[in-house]
């Protein structure tokens, strides 16, 4: 104890005579340290990693070597152009228009890609956080964008007239989808606050509807839309087969959001709602301003699965005939010279498709993060 107490009063050593501090393990830092934590920290997490590991070296080169290396890039009219082993890129060259425009006319696809930039540049509007003015961009997007968009695609007035009969391909998979996210989001806060009301008659017939909806797949929806709702139709009227395909995915896809959105309404405290009526605000008010914004937050992500689920549903339509991009891709291989070509077909489908889908999720989850960082201010 002595000594401690003499050593205690000891003033301490220079700091040139002090010892440097020794670096960290090897194992324990860098890319080694990373995947001894993640990928190897147990036995079993060192199994599935080897696993995994295995998989992807048995799929990932014969994947690139089919998509990439011995695919077929060049120009042709049919099969035999396509000498190698790989994918018959030719095949998606040679039939690439039709893809995007369906039938639409060659000399009048300028409308379709007017169509598609301003709806590009209106999103886009929206989106960035840095661009002013995003009340009156929705305003148009949602008050005068459509009628734009529907004298352009089906003329009049100066233009050429054409049949939605001619739509298809990619341009037709974004109408379908555009229309119903555009329709179902604010159907299906109104069905949610609908569902929740204390009025019994506006209860009841919400609830009656959007469990008759959740109730049928949509294949049944659109079957009956095609082929059930026109026989009860007065003789001589007829529905455009496009509109009935849109009214029938907007309303199940209506359904299904209401749902979505009726979970962020139960997440709210009650004490908000008590608030907003200690404020004076009358129901729209209260809804308006503090309810939704907090409930729409929180159903971000089941809000933009709902989106995704609808975008990849919009083959369906298939059954009323009309001809979507999956569509007019498995048709493409049907054509005598590009038989026997469905798999590059479906892969070129697929990198569309998860393209939509995959922009979607990430810029969810992109405003999740943008909302809560607000949030934490």
């Amino acid at each position: 104890m002595v000594d401690l107490a003499h050593r205690a009063d000891e003033p301490p050593p220079p700091p040139e005579s002090r010892k440097p501090d020794e670096p960290p393990p090897v194992m324990a830092v860098g890319l080694l340290g990373w995947a001894r934590a993640h990928l190897f920290s147990s036995i079993g997490n060192s199994i599935l990693t080897l696993l995994a590991l295995w998989f992807l070296y048995k799929t990932i080169p014969p994947l690139v070597d089919w998509l990439f290396i011995s695919a077929n890039w060049q120009e042709g009219t049919s099969r035999a152009d396509c000498v190698k082993p790989g994918a018959c890129w030719t095949m998606v060259r040679a039939r690439f228009g039709q893809m995007m425009y369906g039938f639409y006319p060659v000399e009048e696809r300028w409308r379709v890609n007017i169509v598609g930039l301003i709806l590009v540049v209106g999103v886009a509007g929206i989106l960035i956080e840095r661009v002013p003015h995003k009340l009156w961009i929705g305003a148009f997007l949602f008050l005068i964008y459509p009628f734009i968009a529907f004298w352009l695609l089906c003329g009049g007035l100066g233009l050429v007239p054409v049949d939605t009969s001619r739509f298809g391909g990619l341009m037709l998979t974004l109408i379908l989808a555009v229309t119903g996210i555009a329709v179902s989001l604010p159907v299906g806060v109104i069905l949610a606050l609908g569902r929740r009301s204390a009025m019994p008659v506006i209860r009841i017939v919400t609830v009656a509807f959007i469990e008759f909806v959740r109730g049928v797949p949509l294949i049944t929806v659109l079957f009956m839309a095609s082929v059930i709702f026109p026989l009860f139709l007065p003789e001589g009227v007829t529905f455009d087969k496009l509109l009935r395909a849109l009214v029938g995915i907007s309303l199940f896809s209506s359904a299904y959001m209401a749902e979505v959105i009726r979970g962020g309404l139960q997440a709210i405290p009650k004490g908000q709602y008590e608030g907003a009526m200690s404020l004076g605000l009358n129901y729209w008010k209260m809804n308006s301003f503090i309810i939704l914004p907090q409930a729409l937050r929180i159903c971000i992500p089941g809000i933009v699965n709902s989106f995704i689920g609808l975008f990849m549903d919009t083959n369906l339509v298939l059954i009323m005939g009309l001809v979507e991009l999956l569509g007019i891709a498995q048709a493409s291989t049907r054509d005598p010279n590009w038989l026997g070509l469905i798999n590059t077909a479906l892969a070129f489908v697929s990198v569309i498709y998860f393209a939509f889908c995959f922009g979607m999720s990430r810029y969810s989850q992109a405003l999740e993060r943008r909302l809560a960082k607000g949030r934490r201010r």
